[in-house]
């Protein structure tokens, strides 16, 4: 059983009472860590239950790691046969892995419209979840719970979160799109984040706890900001997409990206292999035009009424004064 924070093997009782071997024999590579009997459902079980602080301790092998998964081994072992004054073998040992995916993607969909966005990846026994909501401001303690409207140039909260704690987090690319489809061909791109680093000058992520500049990579939990924008062209409404890695608790110094170094490697977006969320949309406040609307609606009309009124009073004066030249010169 592989758990978010603990990994385990259990057998019947009876499995173990075949081969003779008792409760008191059974143990991990560090025999200080024993098992357990445990009943479940009216059938009693030999068990090993650890956590994953007690990982190392209690004899487990190196992490293993590739480009999506980390894996933990364990064995569980009997104590040796002992025959005369030679040892034997053991005659239980399971040797026992838990792999945990690491690499996740993840996209919110700017403008919003849910109170949040999740997704959850079920691996053996363990649902591991990610989040994104997006908050109202910098003290992360209020979310949007209908969908907002953002002027230009205030700033936008986000918050990416693994909520259990398992994975430090970091988020390796983000970028906005004019629609919901990370992958789309249609309409205008922008790059917010760009392999973990800053790409939009008013990105900015924040300390979880003192609100100040933070790093991307430290926590389970990232706070990151941005100045609201809009694209030139319709529609105006945004949508975000992130691409998220998930680290191992104790791996802080590579999880953290080194934005002094440029890379040349392409954001990977839009992965179907991977989890998606999407978070959207949300409506972008434009400025409001009243003065242009009375002037065109009031203003500009009875502008218009005047001028044309006031012509036409200089046109009837030049033809009387016209009128009366003509009689005159008649006259004479």
């Amino acid at each position: 059983m592989c758990g978010k924070d603990y990994i385990s093997i259990r057998a019947t009782e009876d499995f173990f009472k075949y081969h003779k071997v008792p409760l008191e024999a059974l143990h991990l590579p560090n025999k200080s860590c024993r098992a357990q009997r445990e009943v479940i459902d009216s059938v009693p079980y030999y068990m090993s239950r650890i956590s994953k602080n007690k990982y190392l301790t209690c004899g487990g092998k190196a992490l293993e790691k590739n480009l999506t998964h980390i894996s933990y081994s364990l064995s569980l072992l009997s104590d040796p046969q002992v025959t005369g004054n030679i040892i034997r073998d053991p005659v239980i040992k399971m040797n026992f892995t838990c792999s945990y995916p690491y690499i996740r993607r993840v996209s919110l969909s700017f403008p919003v419209l849910p109170f949040s966005s999740e997704t959850v990846m079920h691996v053996a026994e363990l649902d591991a979840m990610i989040q994104m909501l997006l908050y109202r401001d910098h003290s992360y303690t209020k979310a949007y719970t209908s969908a907002p409207t953002i002027e230009l140039g205030d700033k936008v909260y986000v918050e990416v979160t693994e909520p259990a704690d398992y994975f430090l987090l970091r988020i390796n690319e983000c970028w906005a799109t004019q629609f919901a489809q990370p992958n789309t061909t249609e309409g205008s791109v922008h790059t917010l984040i760009q392999n973990g680093c800053v790409k939009d000058q008013t990105v900015s992520f924040l300390n979880v706890t003192a609100g100040q500049s933070g790093r991307n990579g430290a926590s389970s939990i990232i706070h990151y900001s941005f100045d609201m924008f809009r694209f030139l062209a319709e529609p105006h409404d945004l949508y975000l997409h992130c691409t998220v890695q998930l680290c191992e608790g104790d791996d802080h110094e590579s999880c953290m990206a080194n934005c002094n170094s440029i890379s040349k490697r392409e954001a990977v977006r839009g992965d179907p292999s991977q989890g998606l969320l999407s978070y959207g949309p949300i409506r972008i406040e434009m400025p409001e035009r009243p003065e242009s609307s009375i002037l065109m609606t009031v203003v500009l009309p009875v502008v218009g009424v005047w001028i044309v009124g006031f012509f036409l009073i200089i046109l009837i004066t030049v033809a009387k004064a016209g009128s009366r030249r003509l009689a005159r010169l008649e006259e004479q």
